[in-house]
């Protein structure tokens, strides 16, 4: 699944070297946690979503049985208390 996931991402992003996938594994659902560059979000996101969207059911086509969940994940992101303090 990661491997999956990283050929996808990388193909839709600038920066190929920065994608990062790993794996949360739970007892009912595995979560994919994909980090791409800050300048790429918006390609791996999509108009509306729609590749995003397109990535996890691709992801889940290829899970079989087991859920699988695939988030983005923004490392660069400032959590709320923050952004909202330098106002």
């Amino acid at each position: 699944m990661e491997k999956l996931v990283a050929f996808l991402a990388k193909g839709l992003v600038s920066q190929p070297d920065q994608v990062q996938v790993g794996i949360v594994e739970g007892q009912s659902v595995n979560i994919v946690e994909l980090t791409v560059h800050d300048s790429d979000v918006e390609r791996i996101v999509g108009e509306d979503g729609a590749i995003l969207s397109a990535m996890r059911q691709v992801l889940s086509a290829s899970a079989g049985r087991h859920k699988t969940m695939l988030e983005l994940v923004n490392t660069q992101a400032k959590p709320m208390s923050e952004a909202g303090a330098e106002e």
